[in-house]
């Protein structure tokens, strides 16, 4: 969904499907890639997510590529070597010639206090800049997101509000608040 927003606004993407360990995680980041014409880099199951960063990034620079789209799902916050592992995916993607400019954190709505931990740990590990917010389209407030900004500062940048491709948005606090009274 942010490939299709990013492709909206003129750019180019390439994903880059890290998460070598969730079982149908590169089958499914396939899908999102074919369905939004985005190019993909996928390793081998069980491969080192770095290294798919590292190809997906050479990859965007040899083609020109203005922008690479990594998904690393699937890190528990409570693993410590899975947070190494996502500390070094942050450092590979940011050598030359890459440049991260953002670490958006996805948080699914229906997430109670244990988002905040999550927020709090992902933003030690690799400095965390928004958070996405998904599955706003049911019954769920996303009341976390204000424990979010409010103790760690960390903006909401996008919500999901459907599953469609094009059922992504930019975070409009105003409606929020509205929809948390509603």
């Amino acid at each position: 969904k942010i490939a299709r927003q990013q492709q909206v606004l003129g750019r180019g993407v390439v994903m880059a499907a890290a998460d070598t360990f969730r079982a149908a995680a590169t089958e499914q980041l396939g899908m999102w890639a074919e369905r939004t014409g985005s190019d993909i880099v996928r390793g081998n199951e069980g491969g080192d997510p770095s290294a798919v960063v590292f190809d997906a990034v050479e990859r965007a620079a040899a083609r020109g590529t203005d922008l690479v789209l990594a998904d690393t799902a699937g890190r528990l916050h409570t693993r410590t070597n899975l947070m190494e592992e996502l500390r070094k995916v942050r450092r590979v993607a940011d050598r030359d010639p890459g440049e991260v400019t953002e670490v958006l954190l996805v948080l699914d709505a229906t997430t109670g206090q244990n988002g905040l931990a999550q927020a709090q740990q992902f933003t030690e590990a690799v400095d965390v800049t928004g958070v996405v917010l998904t599955k706003l389209d049911g019954s769920a407030k996303g009341g976390i997101a204000l424990a979010i900004q409010t103790s760690l500062g960390i903006p909401i940048k996008l919500v999901v509000l459907g599953e469609s491709v094009d059922d992504l948005v930019e975070f409009d606090p105003d409606e929020f608040v509205e929809a948390l009274f509603a």
